[in-house]
This record gives structure tokens, sequence and C-alpha cells, in this order.
């Protein structure tokens, strides 16, 4: 979509809410920044970008109608590619329908246990009907390029989902999600999605995902989290992944490795000065290669507006037997005044590189970085962040990024 068609629909909110004779509740967020980075392929880059999201409510002397909008227009300088943009969502939300329905229609991010996606279409809920509670969805599938969408008429999405409503300590759901492609099946997706609480100490979760196209669950999680005090948590989880793809890609004849993990974590506040966090993961890829990691962290609050991060982890695996990478981070935030902050950090990455000829053993990455953050008025602020990347590709990666946020 092209960015006069962008600004084109997010004017529509204030058109739409001027028609009514009693007054609308408008608010959202204007995000205009300046980037500048390196481009890998087109060398420097530098872009201006505007984010804007919407939210009009109120549009009805009921108060059940609302218009919900996000969109991006970027601007590059360098390189050619000219004036961009894009519609993420805009959408009608009409809630409490004879206290049953909520309708959505128009644009908009749907997420279910099965998968996300962005549809142009709408979405029913269908609620206050006892224990269990329906969602269905559906309308063209919007795909995104790196220059604009890249979607056709022959894409299209659709949704179901049912969910348990009104238990305190229970959620579950069940999902599917299929879509097309030129009128096949490129996807076909059954999801399900749990937690539970227990003895308030004990919290259970879990989703899985299964590809029916391919017969093979292509994503799994479960975990346990333990509270045994309110300043600690000790969290253990298993989660494997199968990469599957579209059936109308050329990727889906290839053969993929499961990828399973494992992790144990411990997070502990040991007062308003100091907390300490380490895990231990273990990393399975398929045909014998795995890895270990080990992280450790320290969070410091030695001064009221100050505070400091240490973090350490290790892995070792992939490639040889002594492949290893030893990495760690420094990060501090200074609250100077109470609209001014100034923060920075810097990460080392030690590794063995063993993939490129021209580039093997031993390999050092870091990355320095500086922000600022000024808080002009309750509804304004800006912010300020600049890195410089050394590493086997750049001798020196300087980039950076200026927000200026105006809330309305």
């Amino acid at each position: 979509m092209g960015y006069k068609r962008v600004w084109y629909w997010l004017l529509l909110v204030f058109l739409l809410s001027g028609t009514s004779s009693w007054a609308a509740d408008i608010h959202g967020r204007s995000s205009t920044q300046v980037l500048w980075f390196n481009d890998f392929y087109n060398g420097r880059q530098i872009e201006a970008a505007e984010y804007l999201r919407l939210a009009a409510a109120k549009l009805t002397s009921d108060g059940k109608f609302s218009i919900y909008g996000y969109g991006r227009g970027t601007q590059d300088f360098t390189n050619g590619e000219g004036l961009n943009g894009r519609l993420y969502f805009l959408y009608g939300d009409y809630r409490d329908l004879l206290n049953t329905f909520d309708i959505k229609v128009g644009r908009q991010f749907v997420n279910l246990s099965a998968g996300t996606t962005i549809i142009d279409g709408g979405e029913l809920i269908v609620k206050n009907i006892g224990p269990i509670g329906l969602t269905a969805l559906g309308g063209r599938d919007v795909i995104f390029g790196i220059d604009g969408e890249l979607g056709h008429a022959g894409n299209y999405a659709f949704g179901a989902a049912a969910y348990l409503n009104g238990l305190r300590k229970t959620d579950l759901d069940v999902s599917w999600l299929r879509k097309w492609d030129s009128g096949d099946v490129s996807r076909d997706i059954m999801g399900a999605s749990f937690k539970q609480y227990l003895l308030d100490r004990v919290k259970l979760y879990g989703n899985a995902r299964y590809d029916i196209t391919a017969e093979v669950f292509n994503e799994a999680l479960a975990g346990v989290k333990y509270f045994p005090t309110a300043n600690l948590v000790f969290t253990g989880e298993w989660f494997q992944s199968y990469p599957t793809f579209d059936t109308t890609d050329i990727f889906s004849v290839f053969a993929a490795d499961r990828y399973q993990e494992g992790v144990l974590r411990a997070d502990y506040t040991v007062n308003r000065f100091l907390s300490v966090y380490g895990g231990y993961t273990r990393e399975e890829f398929g045909d014998g290669a795995s890895a270990n990691v080990i992280e450790a962290g320290v969070n410091l609050r030695p001064l009221t507006d100050l505070q400091l991060t240490f973090e350490y982890d290790r892995r070792v695996g992939i490639g040889s037997d002594d492949s290893s990478l030893d990495g760690g981070l420094f990060e501090a935030a200074w609250d100077m005044t109470k609209v001014f902050q100034l923060s920075g950090g810097l990460t080392v990455d030690a590794y063995d590189r063993e993939i490129f000829m021209s580039s093997t053993g031993k390999q050092v990455a870091q990355k320095y970085w500086l922000g600022s953050r000024l808080k002009v008025a309750n509804n304004l602020s800006a912010s300020l962040r600049i890195e410089d990347d050394i590493n086997v590709t750049y001798n020196n990666n300087v980039q950076g990024r200026f927000i200026f946020n105006y809330d309305f």
C-alpha cells in the first residue's frame, strides 16, 4: 500500500469521529524518528519515519463503538527508496452488542494460539454465554515485504477459537488458523494454550501448534514457575520447534532439524538495592549438535536515581568440541533530574568462527551505546541513542536513532 493510501485511511478516523454530535474521545501517539545506519547491501542510509497510533472512542451515543489505527510513513534520503508507507491496522470495534457480541471490522492484527496474522476483514467474539467463549475471524491475508505489501487477491486467512471464560485461575483455549495462496491451502494450523495457578505459588503454562499439512507439531512449550516467596522465582521450561513452511513456498521441500531446549532459571530480589538472576539452558539442534548456555546477572541500584546491570554468559557447543562463546554486558541508567535520563552500556562477545574460511578462529564483537531521554512536558518526550558496532564485518559502524513522541 502506498503512503498516500496509508494516510488517507488514517484520516478517516477524524472524519468519522466528526460525524457525531457528542464529544468523541480521540487520543494516540505521534512518534517522529530520524534513523541513520549502514545497510549491508546499499551502504550508509538515512531515513525519517513517522509512526501514528490513534484511538477514537465514544463515537456513538452508547459509547460502544471505537476506531483504532496505526500506520507508518518513511522517507529514505540516501538510496533512492523514496517515500513509503504501511498501514498496520485500522478497524472499527463495536463492543457488547446485545451484551453478547464484540465485532471488529477493518485491517487488524489477530492473535490466536494457532498463529498470528494481519487481515483486511472481520472478527466476531461471542461472550457471556456460559463458561465458553467463541471467536471467528477471516479476510484478506496482509503480507508485507521490504518495499510494501506483497499480497494479492488470492491471499486469505480464516480462524476460529474456543476458550474458557470466567475461571479466575485457569486459562485454556483451542484454535484453528488456515491461510490460502491463490486458492491453494498454504497454512493449516491447530493450536492450544493453557495456564493454571496453584496455591498462589505455582504457575503451570504451555502452548502447542500442530501443522496439519506437514502432520507435525511445529512448536510446543511447557513450563512451570514456582514462587516460594514474593522475592524469589524459579522457572523451568521445555521448548521445541520444527520449522515448517507454506505449502506454496519452495522451502517446503527442504528437510529441517527439530530444535529443542530446556531452561532452568532463578530470579531473586534481595532488597530494593540488589537483585540477581541466573540460568542454564540445554540446546539440541539435531544430528547430534548441542550447546550448553550459562548466564548470570546482577542489577544494582546504589543510588535511588542510578541503576546498573552486569551480565555474563558462556556458551559451549556447536561446531568443534571446544567451540565456545563468552559474552558480557554492562548497562547504566541515571535519572539526572525528574525530566532527564542518561544511559549507556557496552556488550562484548568472544567466540570461535568456523563457517567462513576467510575469518575463522577467535573473534570479538563489541557494541558501545549511549542514550538519553528528555521529558519536555507530560505529553512530549524526546530520546536519542547512538551506538558503535565493531566486529568481523565492520571496523566501525556508528548508527543512531532520534525520537520525538507526542501523546494526545
